[in-house]
């Protein structure tokens, strides 16, 4: 199992969360589909659950605190510096739908949207490194950026995290992974055969031990499957929604 326990380096996408209408049947849902178990935080912090592979935490799952706001992931992105970061994405085209707040004994976050309108988390680690398991089924595994811009795109996030591009061979032309001075942390592209009109987002990819079995589920707890299962050169990818409308991606065999 590939797990850390050390705050991730700026810029890698560290966590990622939701906040569903129905928590009850939002755990219901994941728990068959990932294989998630999951750890109630207490009434202080609004009853948000760990999801947990092995006793580890891998993503989070909350309830809704606005009425009607609609249920998406939301990826974060590691920094060591929270209010810094911020400054740099206004600073570079980008905007702030809350400035940095402190979750106690955790650390300090914020959630912005790129200057194409893709929303993502900005997380400094302050006892609470993020995921402690990844790139293992029901780990966060790959995560795209899906823009109406891609070129807009790359530009902020290089300046706003110092990220490198990458072509990708057989991938479209628009298509380039991304670095933080190392390996692929992902990827940013257009929108990749969704519908014209599709705003701008993230798409995390999360690890499933196998993909028809995960889609099996996905139908089975009211879910559906919008794209494959596609093989690629690492494995077998499909693109699904839960059953309040989130995105997510499968990788597995």
């Amino acid at each position: 199992m590939a797990t850390r326990e050390t705050p991730w380096p700026a810029g890698t996408p560290c966590w990622t969360d939701i906040s569903v209408p129905d928590v009850d049947a939002g755990t219901a849902f994941y728990s068959a589909v990932l294989g998630w178990e999951f750890v109630d935080t207490g009434e202080q912090f609004g009853h948000y659950r760990i999801a947990q592979v092995g006793g580890r935490a891998a993503a989070g799952l909350g309830p809704v605190q606005t009425e009607g706001t609609p249920t998406a992931w939301t990826l974060y992105l590691a920094s060591d510096d929270a209010d810094a970061t911020a400054k740099l994405v206004t600073e570079h085209g980008g905007s702030l739908l809350f400035d940095p707040m402190d979750i106690p004994g955790n650390g300090r976050m914020c959630v912005a949207l790129d200057p194409t309108g893709a929303a993502f988390g900005i997380w400094q680690s302050l006892g609470m490194i993020g995921a402690e398991v990844v790139n293992e089924p029901g780990g966060l595994v790959w995560e795209d950026a899906r823009l109406s811009d891609p070129a807009a795109g790359r530009a902020f996030y290089a300046d706003v995290f110092g990220y490198t591009y990458q072509p990708v061979e057989g991938a479209p032309d628009d298509y380039a992974t991304f670095h933080a001075g190392g390996d692929p942390l992902g990827g940013i592209g257009g929108r990749m055969g969704a519908p014209e009109g599709t705003p701008s987002h993230w798409l995390a990819y999360f690890s499933v031990a196998e993909v028809d079995g995960a889609l099996a589920a996905v139908r089975a707890g009211g879910g559906t499957v919008v794209m494959g299962p596609d093989p690629t050169p690492w494995g077998r990818m499909a693109v699904v929604q839960d059953p309040f409308g989130a995105t997510l991606g499968l990788f597995g065999t």
